[in-house]
């Protein structure tokens, strides 16, 4: 990149843009680790049907980064055109290696109706933004250039299915609705998950039929004003599409505050308040450009003010969230899958060693003090006296079943907790 001095002016931009950048090698460097540590747990997040739906939100965040290194090359930072093609088709190669397996596994599971949510539309989202991905990309390059050709051919191939796709996912979810009611708890905030695929795609089909015009043009394809037709066709099914958009944020919005519950434990499913709604907000915009209508434009601004007091509040209660831990936190079931066979068979026979040293220590030393024939009343150091229950007597001495007050081991919850004091 260029130095600071030749960056954009807008430096809130640069800003957001530097930090997409730190969170996306962060989150990278993170799922590495957790491949190279803990492969089992990598290869569950992977082939479980209801958590691999979030996977291919790594190939959305590598789109933001796409689409904002076009912005700084066509505003003079020293990014060629050659630079982003080759990353406009590794983001191509990226969404199909990534949501195809995804999408694979996922159809491969019966899957409950009445808890469906919009959110499993995120296997399909990475292909939908090839659109939005390829316009910014097409901005870049000159309008003669053949391989600008390309791209626009496969941004619409690529809007068509993930719309498509994304729109059989909005029409179960208007079934399950029906059923069920309104999403309540944490599915809450993934009713506005719905607003992305027709958001976005009304402001791909405007972008991209602006691009076109100079492209079929000097391709000399179909007839001399293919690209005129193509904005007009595009602006009327982009209203359309923003029309579907608004009502499903509507839609989501009236019975959140009523549905959501105010857990901080429930703080990351509030991100999705954001970026759905990001298409249907450009959207806005474009329209009052197009029309010259204030009222858009004046739409678009408390929008976009909405838009970054709500990024900063689910900022502030996610960084609260994660200093008291709610978030972010593994079970101890979970680690115990984690480990390796041989670490899990060590980890039993210390627990088993340590439960058992413990209770003959507490029994030898209750029996000490009880007369015989009568029950022990078993006490650790600093814990409550509890008495176990007697299962029979032999000789005057009784045997009894201790279940110790407090884990001895982190794991032992996953053992057979019941010991046994012989007199």
């Amino acid at each position: 990149m260029a130095s600071i001095s030749n960056w954009p002016r807008d430096r809130c931009s640069s800003i957001f843009f530097v930090l997409d950048m730190i969170v996306f090698v962060i989150n990278t460097m993170t799922l590495l680790l957790q491949l190279i540590l803990y492969p089992q747990r990598a290869k569950r997040l992977i082939t479980d049907p209801t958590k691999n739906i979030f996977v291919p939100l790594m190939v959305l965040h590598s789109a933001t980064l796409i689409i904002g290194a076009s912005i700084y090359a066509r505003q003079g930072i020293n990014i060629s055109a050659d630079v982003i093609y080759i990353l406009f088709w590794a983001y191509v190669v990226f969404a199909i290696i990534v949501c195809f397996p995804m999408l694979m596994i996922w159809f491969n599971q019966p899957h409950d109706l009445t808890k469906f949510s919009p959110a499993w539309a995120f296997l399909i989202f990475p292909m939908m933004l090839v659109g939005v991905v390829a316009y910014n990309v097409l901005r870049v390059m000159e309008p003669t250039d053949p391989r600008a050709r390309g791209i626009l051919i496969t941004a619409y191939i690529f809007q068509g299915l993930g719309f498509f796709m994304t729109l059989f996912y909005i029409c179960i979810y208007i079934i399950r609705i029906m059923m069920t009611g309104f999403l309540e708890g944490p599915q809450a905030s993934g009713a506005f998950v719905a607003c992305g695929p027709p958001g976005f795609t009304a402001i791909s089909l405007i972008n991209l039929a602006e691009e076109s015009q100079p492209i079929l043009k000097s391709w000399g394809v179909i007839n001399e004003r293919a690209g005129e037709v193509w904005y007009a066709t595009s602006i009327l099914a982009a209203l359309m599409l923003f029309g579907l958009a608004i009502f499903f944020f509507a839609f989501g919005a009236l019975p959140f505050w009523f549905k959501w519950r105010r857990h901080l434990s429930q703080i990351l499913s509030c991100w999705a308040l954001t970026f759905p709604n990001v298409g249907w907000i450009l959207t806005v915009r474009k329209i009052g450009d197009i029309f010259d209508l204030n009222v858009f434009k004046i739409w678009y601004l408390v929008m976009i003010v909405i838009m970054c007091v709500t990024w900063t509040i689910l900022f502030v209660f996610t960084a609260i969230a994660f200093c008291r831990g709610k978030i972010f936190m593994t079970p101890s079931e979970e680690i115990l899958r984690d480990l390796t066979e041989k670490e899990r068979e060590e980890d039993i026979e210390r627990a088993l060693y340590t439960n058992g040293s413990v209770a003959m220590a507490i029994g030898m030393n209750s029996l000490a003090s009880t007369p015989l024939g009568s029950t022990p009343a078993f006490t650790r150091p600093g814990t409550p006296s509890f008495t176990p229950t007697p299962t029979r007597v032999v000789e005057g001495a009784g045997v009894e079943v201790l279940r110790p007050p407090r884990r001895i081991h982190p794991y032992q919850h996953m053992l057979t907790s019941d010991l046994t004091v012989h007199s």
